[in-house]
């Protein structure tokens, strides 16, 4: 297996530096860069009182900005990651335009496969971590490799980027 230690003492000290609450976030994205490879990441927040997500962070400020709200749809992705609180995989932009709007602007942006990482604290859902790369990329490897390497990161860097906000 490889080890992860150096990156992860890496995200630690990022956190402990962080003064903004983008930093806790790029911490993440270093970190996840490390352990599964991401061309695209993103954090969304998930509001289940209102039925609303947003984008928390962004590593494509251009194609896929931080602001407003969207509707929380109730679809097999929600079945997947909001009820049972499991990873959401696609390796195909053909399974990602099934669930996902956006899929041809995924698509050229070079990804084609995704990781939707689920966020719970206090068991609740407050947000996933979504990384996406080429087609076929996450493995199931890598799937493992990311739900053991980046969940606590995950929570780590959320509750640091709303201390910091």
């Amino acid at each position: 297996m490889t080890d992860f230690t150096g990156p992860l003492a890496d995200f630690d000290r990022a956190l402990s530096l962080a003064a903004t609450p983008d930093a806790p976030f790029d911490a993440l994205l270093e970190l996840t860069r490390a352990v599964v490879g991401t061309k695209l990441f993103t954090f969304m927040t998930a509001d289940m009182k209102t039925e609303t997500a947003s984008r928390s962070y962004t590593s494509h400020p251009v194609e896929y900005p931080v602001s407003g709200t969207k509707p929380i749809h109730y679809d097999r992705w929600f079945d997947t990651v909001h009820k049972r609180r499991e990873c959401f995989v696609a390796n195909t932009l053909v399974d990602i335009d099934t669930v996902f709007p956006d899929a041809e602007l995924i698509g050229r942006l070079g990804c084609g496969s995704v990781i939707n990482l689920p966020v719970v604290l206090g068991d609740t859902l407050v947000g996933t971590v979504n990384m996406l790369d080429v087609e076929h990329h996450y493995t199931p490897e890598r799937v493992a490799l990311a739900k053991a390497w980046l969940s606590v990161p995950a929570k780590a860097a959320y509750l640091a980027s709303r201390a910091l906000g």
